[in-house]
């Protein structure tokens, strides 16, 4: 049976080559005419009046067209389910040593703006767009019957929801979501906070940049913007003292408190701006075996990159002084308007100012439950390079 799809919208040249070409966002500025009610399904029309797709529509956000399916005809009525089921199926094959890891990453899984994690018995979801919102009960019926999970919390409080004229809010949407809930992520163990935790409770993306870093630990580490601890604790079985470091003195304890779970008894935390810290160091003469930068995102938006461009430099720089030869630095970059090319360019700088020769020994993106779209490059956001000071 299909869904008859009686909401249009007419779509210019521009935004057709577009769709076409495989990216699923059509902007408002390309649009030249919609008869919808916000969150439809919308059958999509090119500027000769021929059938483009189908897409959920938003009246507030930039991102007007939101596209689910191409060609003239509408995806089924069970085509959200049918695109749940796959995304479970592929990452049920990915046989990730962990408890806790991303489901569903919308466009990347053919549900646009759609996110949902797994945090042991419990899902997180949160609903980015007006389409999905208005078939969160949908979602959570056929999430509740494919996995069986004891809760299932929505997380939507990030502020995109505004954009989208949507209530920012946290709520259970079925079952019980306890306060905090124990996930492990190959030998460690977290305690995760569902409810108000970062993103939806817990930086998934990393877990296999770790795996891969634990390769190469050694000696004295410190983990600048540590957050809960995840490069410190995967990597401090390997290491003779560990220093976590994070501004947030929430974080700290909470690192504090991961380390006793796991019995690490040589890992520290500090509550500490990291770029302090760092200097800090250099000017005690301290000297690292390897250093793990994971810092949030300094670049919001493409009039930031500027500033995130100098903050990475300066980061990394300190980095590579305080690195011993043949010490290894893991350093990150989750900002998606700092492109790949853009962070090499300014690690390089940063490494010739410190007057390090440096070599790159893996190029690492997000984890596999977070795919990258190959025509989306907005998909691609984090960059993670493994490096070795020469000298």
């Amino acid at each position: 049976m299909l869904i008859i799809a009686v909401s249009t919208a007419a779509i210019t040249r521009k935004g057709e080559d577009r769709a076409r070409a495989g990216h699923p966002w059509i902007y408002r500025s390309d649009v030249a005419e919609v008869r919808a009610a916000s969150g439809d399904l919308v059958r999509v029309t090119g500027a000769r009046g021929r059938v483009v797709g189908h897409a959920f529509f938003s009246d507030r956000s930039e991102i007007t067209l939101r596209m689910v399916a191409l060609g003239p005809e509408p995806p089924d009525e069970a085509f959200v389910r049918e695109r749940l089921e796959a995304a479970l199926r592929f990452r049920v094959s990915l046989e990730l040593d962990a408890t806790a890891y991303r489901l569903v990453h919308a466009e990347a899984d053919r549900l646009p703006s759609l996110v949902v994690d797994r945090y042991g018995d419990y899902l997180v979801m949160q609903a980015l767009s007006q389409g999905i919102d208005r078939r969160t009960r949908e979602i959570v019926s056929a999430l509740v019957e494919l996995m069986r999970p004891r809760g299932i919390l929505a997380r939507n409080d990030p502020r995109v929801r505004q954009l989208e004229g949507l209530e920012q809010k946290v709520e259970p949407l079925y079952g019980d979501v306890p306060e905090w809930i124990e996930i492990r992520e190959g030998a460690v163990t977290y305690d995760v906070d569902p409810w108000h935790g970062q993103k939806t409770g817990l930086f998934l993306d990393q877990r296999e940049n770790r795996v891969a870093a634990l390769r190469y630990a050694r000696g004295r580490l410190p983990d600048a913007v540590s957050y809960n601890g995840g490069f410190a604790l995967a990597l401090a079985p390997k290491c003779e003292s560990v220093l976590a470091v994070d501004i947030s003195e929430e974080a700290v304890a909470r690192v504090r408190e991961n380390a006793v779970r796991n019995r690490l008894a040589h890992v520290e935390a500090k509550a500490m701006n990291a770029f302090d810290e760092l200097r800090e160091l250099e000017r005690a003469g301290a000297r690292f075996d390897m250093i793990v930068l994971d810092p949030p995102a300094f670049a919001k938006n493409k009039a930031s990159v500027p500033k995130a461009l100098s903050g990475y430099k300066e980061i990394n720089l300190r980095a590579l002084k305080l690195l011993e030869p043949g010490g290894f630095l893991v350093t990150c970059s989750c900002s998606y308007n700092v492109t790949e090319h853009m962070f090499l360019d300014v690690v390089a700088a940063a490494a010739a100012d410190a007057h390090a020769e440096v070599s790159v020994v893996e190029k690492r993106t997000q984890g596999r439950d977070h795919p990258v779209l190959l025509n989306v490059p907005e998909t691609y956001y984090l960059k993670c390079l493994i490096l070795r000071k020469l000298a």
